[in-house]
């Protein structure tokens, strides 16, 4: 497993710097070309995946994603979805730390992709900013990916979720996807190690626009960890039956 894993995170790395080049010359083109650019790099991290690491994707309820602008509420177990979730929706974008941007190429394509850019040091104002870039970008069809927790956690772990997924939803006046995974079983954040499987996604039903935003949040949160916690038990086994 571990050579495996090795030999993963290299093909990982050197696809990444091969789409980073290619990617460049639509540095002067529509941020649809970055966007198209980053869909071919997730995708190619799937086969990379299967491959190299033995790591499958199984996806379910694709057929309950709506048209048209959309609010896409993940759980964040891994480095995974963030490149996965790309290659599932036509036109998508992330909130992300504005430091992401500051790294060489790298981030002058998540500028170039018109992703949102928070500033967590700017205190309540961070919200304020954010809320109304976000809308900008939606008001264009968009579709905007969130993960509410606001930070990794372990498969499993205590939610923790934050409020600001329910003022966006209130301020935005779309639909809300939410989205529940096991992708930290087979990726674990912080560890070179990949686990052979196959990471299930479960695309939820949109939570209409309109509700008060407390009832909302509430909703959100039961939805998505009572999704998420048979797709974990169903990881662990057949992690299990592979170790048998």
């Amino acid at each position: 497993m571990l050579v495996r894993s090795i030999a993963f995170n290299i093909a990982f790395y050197l696809n990444t710097l091969v789409y980073l080049g290619i990617g460049l010359p639509t540095f002067f083109m529509s941020y649809r070309s970055v966007l198209a650019v980053a869909q071919a790099w997730g995708r190619t991290n799937l086969v990379l995946l299967r491959v190299l690491a033995g790591i499958k994707v199984e996806f379910r309820g694709l057929e309950k994603i709506p048209k048209g602008p959309l609010i896409v509420a993940a759980k964040h177990q891994s480095a995974w979805e963030t490149f996965v979730l790309l290659t599932l929706f036509d036109n998508p974008l992330f909130i992300l730390k504005r430091e992401l941007l500051w790294i060489p190429f790298f981030g002058w394509m998540l500028w170039k992709g018109r992703m949102v850019p928070v500033d967590r040091a700017a205190g309540s104002q961070t919200l304020v900013k954010m809320t109304a870039r976000a809308i900008s970008e939606l008001k264009q069809g968009r579709q905007l990916i969130i993960f509410p927790e606001g930070t990794r956690r372990p498969a499993g772990a205590e939610p923790k979720y934050k409020f600001g997924v329910a003022h966006l939803y209130a301020a935005a006046g779309i639909p809300c996807l939410p989205v529940a995974l096991n992708s930290g079983l087979f990726w674990p954040r912080r560890s070179i190690r990949r686990v052979p499987g196959t990471v299930l996604v479960e695309i939820l039903d949109p939570i209409p626009p309109g509700m008060d935003k407390h009832a909302f949040f509430a909703r959100l949160q039961s939805e998505l960890e009572a999704a998420t916690r048979p797709l974990i038990e169903e990881g662990k086994r057949e992690i299990e039956r592979a170790s048998a």
